[in-house]
């Protein structure tokens, strides 16, 4: 870099020099005067992330809102687009209006979602932008994170922060699903569906987001219009009756899974020794199950199919085991607390609160403005999705969409997250499943020792193995159900017993850890517990 003492006081703005600008200053330099690009000291410090610069000139009577540059725009509009969170924070102190328009019509709220600086945002909130504040073409931010942004995080912070799916704009009444199909957004287009968006809303032409979704040609948003993702009647009369994994999808779903296990069992287990009927009535079943599942939701498959496989292993322990076992009291003891445990702690981690992060709206506002003026808005410390001041060991599960004190994962075969709260009874689920599991593989020996005629050391495994498929189907069916859910509930087990008892940390905190031994080259095991 050359010597700034020559350089003119617009260079020496950019590159932050004080000394150099107060001796412009001094020497009777206008600051109030824009360059030949209509632009102020006052912007290009603003853009710079100038803040000393920006004090001294507003000390000097720099107009704190002026407008410059081919876009019209002010200094905080400025800082804004660059994402400068702390000079946003001092033009602001300074009296800067956050309400004014840009050469563009855009206020500053519509400028932070449109660059997604959500940190900014969150800020512009908390010191008193309404959400649903229109810019002067009539849009909200949330018209515009569905119009111009793709992708749904813009969209579902707006959402998270009571911004409305029902609101118009000025000139052609479209919603925010409107200005989503028109723009092509199947992200936010899913996430103002599940927020209520209407679908049958109508704008200034009377035309739906339907209709406009067959104008863009978009077959994928036709069908999600069609189909919709909104709660029907029956699932909001469900809702209450049923939450946490008991959700009306997931209640729904695991009758369906239920009523297929049971069905493909029956096929394989029925007298007749026709194949070619065997064959049809699974590639019916089949078919039947893949439109279904095309309709259901996926999110509830794994906890739906893991309680059904424990519904038929309850039912075949009654029905083909027990006969068998009748005699043997302390066997029917064990198996019936085991059942009973694994339902037990099933219900219990799924219903308890695994600890969400809450807290009121005025205290995310106040939050929010503390942590970005001591200049710690950041990830590690607060999370612009939930808008909350996140714990020590805290994380943001993306399932479930909000922050979980002490998340150790989101479990897919329960659907809910393990945190602080309930993972003392998912260990025990986990025991309990190993040891049914274990019972089931038990019983399934016994009754091929009972019934089937094996002959392995005379026959070879294959011609066993076809043995037991022909004593019972159903049993073999069962059995390799069983075997599949003991192994991975014990290889879990395994690694939750070891992260508690050796390593105290969670399996969230695991990457985050090793990622950091990486960076700075530590040579520290993941024993030396950080949080101890």
């Amino acid at each position: 870099m050359d010597d700034s003492s020559s350089w003119d006081i617009v260079k020496a703005t950019q590159f932050g020099i004080l000394e150099r600008c107060k001796e412009l200053v001094e020497a009777g330099y206008d600051i109030r005067q824009p360059d030949k690009e209509n632009v102020t000291l006052l912007h290009w410090a603003a853009i710079n992330n100038r803040t000393e610069l920006v004090k001294y000139y507003i000390s000097k009577g720099a107009i704190i809102d002026q407008l410059g540059g081919d876009l019209n725009s002010t200094p905080l509009h400025w800082a804004i687009r660059q994402g400068h969170l702390p000079m946003v924070i001092q033009l602001m102190r300074y009296g800067a209006d956050p309400s004014i328009s840009d050469g563009e019509g855009y206020r500053a709220l519509h400028l932070a979602i449109l660059f997604q600086h959500m940190a900014i945002a969150a800020y512009l909130m908390a010191k008193g932008q309404e959400v649903d504040g229109p810019d002067c073409n009539g849009q909200t931010p949330l018209m515009l994170a569905a119009q111009k942004i793709i992708g749904p995080e813009p969209t579902n912070f707006l959402i998270k922060n009571n911004a409305s799916v029902s609101a118009v704009d000025k000139v052609n009444r479209n919603t925010p699903l409107h200005c989503a199909v028109l723009a092509g957004n199947v992200d936010a287009a899913h996430v103002l569906l599940e927020a209520g968006a209407s679908v049958e809303a109508e704008n200034i032409k009377g035309h739906t987001p339907i209709d406009l979704a067959h104008q863009v040609h978009s077959p994928l948003l036709i069908h999600i219009l069609n189909h919709g993702m909104s709660a029907s009647p029956t699932n909001q009369i469900l809702s209450t009756f049923f939450s946490g994994c008991f959700r009306p999808q997931a209640f729904l779903h695991l009758l369906y899974c239920i009523a297929v296990f049971g069905s493909v069992g029956a096929i394989f287990d029925l007298d007749s020794e026709s194949w070619l009927l065997k064959a049809i009535l699974l590639a019916c079943v089949d078919t039947d199950s893949l439109l279904s599942l095309y309709r259901l939701l996926t999110a509830y498959l794994q906890t739906s199919a893991l309680m059904a496989s424990v519904f038929w292993m309850l039912v075949t322990w009654c029905l083909w085991f027990l006969p068998d076992i009748l005699s043997s009291f302390t066997v029917q003891i064990l198996f019936t607390l085991s059942a009973t445990a694994l339902l037990y702690y099933y219900i219990r981690t799924c219903r308890t609160d695994p600890g969400f992060i809450r807290t009121t709206e005025e205290k995310k506002k106040m939050n929010v403005v503390v942590l970005a003026e001591a200049g710690f808005l950041d990830p590690r410390v607060f999370c612009t999705s939930c808008m909350v001041r996140k714990p020590l060991r805290a994380n943001h599960c993306f399932s479930c969409d909000a922050c979980v004190a002490k998340q150790d994962h989101h479990s897919a075969w329960l659907n809910t997250c393990i945190g602080a709260r309930n993972h003392h009874f998912f260990i025990p689920f986990l025991l309990s499943l190993v040891l049914t599991g274990c019972w089931m593989l038990f019983g399934c020996v016994s009754y091929w020792s009972t019934h089937c005629s094996l002959h392995y050391e005379d026959q070879g495994l294959w011609s066993a193995a076809s043995a037991l498929f022909g004593c019972s189907p159903w049993v073999l069916t069962i059995f390799l159900l069983s075997l599949y859910h003991t192994c991975w509930s014990t290889l879990v087990l395994m690694i939750q017993l070891y992260q508690i008892a050796f390593l105290g940390i969670t399996s969230a905190e695991i990457p985050t850890l090793r990622f950091q031994q990486r960076k700075f080259r530590s040579s520290a095991s993941l024993k030396q517990n950080p949080f101890k």
